[in-house]
């Protein structure tokens, strides 16, 4: 740096004329003896104004940032929204922590709640007191405020659990891409609701219920099938009718039939991964080949292999879902039924109790497995079903009208202080 550069050394005020030193001290005096008849406060911003246009050095302030109430942390939940970040201006301080105010959560760190669907299995319902409903009742005038409504009224009748039909007759309840890609429709032609599973699922647990999915009519579809055309074309069936169920005559799909095997495993598949939060699917006797279809071939490892297989898939892709199924006691169902269940791997078993011939028969199976299904003609026995430590899980498949049998059902077992 040269000298002519170099700043001069010293006390820099020495070039202020005596003359203006002896004005500023004569104007201070002034002000100081004057200063309560002065409006001070309204000349100090125009001297601090004076003072920085001179570029003399005044003390910084650090602007607060503000907090907005909008700008807290809220409680956690299950779907982190984005958090607000303050980012101070440049010339800003950091903001010293207030302890008062929780810092906000990364999404790393919230913790959700556990679903229904992530709940243990030793946490959900034991004692099934469950009532079977139709999948035509989700059509019509099903509004969310009529299932919402009839999920209420069953868990008032001491309903913990509803067995709502999604699938039968070779179609689903709900849209389905399986369907759409492999038959070239979405569902069932019934109307209803896209929504319908979704309000009674949510509904359900809301009130401490289960929902369980039934795959109603299971492998048997009749001539008002959409499929029917299809599978008669494609012989997709066994020979013969089943006339097992009086007055509709029945015809079986083929599980050892490739494109059979698929449809249903991949409608199974879709559907848990559908509805993650369904507690359990369920089959009943109409998986199975009865006995006195013609030809007596025996299904049976045939119809073991499948349903092991589409279990399996199930469990792959959801495996918090139950595999239940609703059958015949094990002899029964293996010997008329081809129906060997006892290799299945499912996941619960209850036995259907239908006939009154054989009712107290049928009770060490019931007790040896995981609960019973009855209908209103063995209402006479629920005091005994109910006060048998054996027996877990009362299943009931109304006959006539499920709104009245759960009321009678309810009505009995105050009657009997349950």
């Amino acid at each position: 740096m040269s000298k002519s550069q170099e700043k001069p050394k010293g006390c820099e005020y020495s070039s202020i004329p005596l003359s203006v030193i002896i004005l500023c001290l004569g104007l201070g005096y002034g002000l100081f003896t004057q200063r309560h008849r002065l409006p001070l406060d309204q000349l100090l911003p125009h001297i601090k104004t004076a003072i920085a246009a001179l570029n003399l050095p005044i003390g910084e302030t650090t602007p607060e940032p503000s907090i907005s109430p909008s700008s807290l942390p809220s409680s956690p939940s299950t779907t982190p929204s984005s958090e607000p970040s303050l980012k101070p201006s440049p010339t800003a301080k950091k903001p010293t922590p207030d302890p008062s105010i929780r810092p906000s959560l990364t999404p790393e760190e919230v913790v959700a709640s556990p679903s229904p669907s992530s709940v243990p299995k030793s946490d959900r319902i034991i004692a099934i007191r469950g009532i079977y409903l139709s999948r035509y009742l989700a059509t019509a005038n099903a509004s969310e405020k009529t299932i919402r409504d009839r999920v209420r009224y069953y868990k008032k009748q001491g309903i913990n659990t509803i067995i709502h039909g999604v699938w039968g007759n070779g179609c689903t309840m709900y849209k389905s891409e399986v369907m759409e890609k492999k038959l070239g429709y979405e569902s069932c032609p019934n109307q209803f609701p896209d929504q319908w599973l979704d309000w009674l699922i949510d509904e359900a647990h809301k009130q401490g219920m289960e929902v369980h999915a039934y795959f109603e009519k299971g492998i048997k579809i009749d001539e008002n099938s959409p499929i029917f055309d299809l599978a008669i074309d494609q012989r997709w069936i066994v020979a013969g009718v089943d006339k097992t169920h009086t007055g509709i005559d029945h015809y079986v799909l083929d599980v050892a039939v490739p494109k059979v095997a698929s449809l249903l495993t991949d409608v199974l598949v879709e559907f848990v991964e559908k509805y993650p939060e369904i507690d359990a699917v369920q089959w009943d006797d109409y998986l199975g080949y009865h006995a006195e279809l013609p030809g007596k071939s025996d299904h049976t490892q045939k119809l073991t292999d499948f349903v092991q297989n589409m279990i399996a898939q199930m469990k792959e892709a959801n495996p918090n879902v139950s595999f239940d199924i609703c059958h015949h006691n094990p002899y029964w169902a293996k010997t008329y039924f081809d129906a060997d269940w006892e290799n299945w791997d499912v996941d619960r078993v209850f036995i259907q109790v239908y006939n009154m011939d054989n009712f107290q028969d049928e009770m060490k199976y019931v007790a040896a497995n995981d609960g019973i299904a009855i209908t209103e003609r063995q209402f006479d026995y629920l005091p005994q079903l109910v006060n048998n430590p054996e027996i877990d899980s009362i299943l009931l498949f109304p006959l006539e009208k499920p709104d009245k049998m759960a009321a009678t059902y309810h009505q009995l077992i105050a009657e009997n202080g349950e």
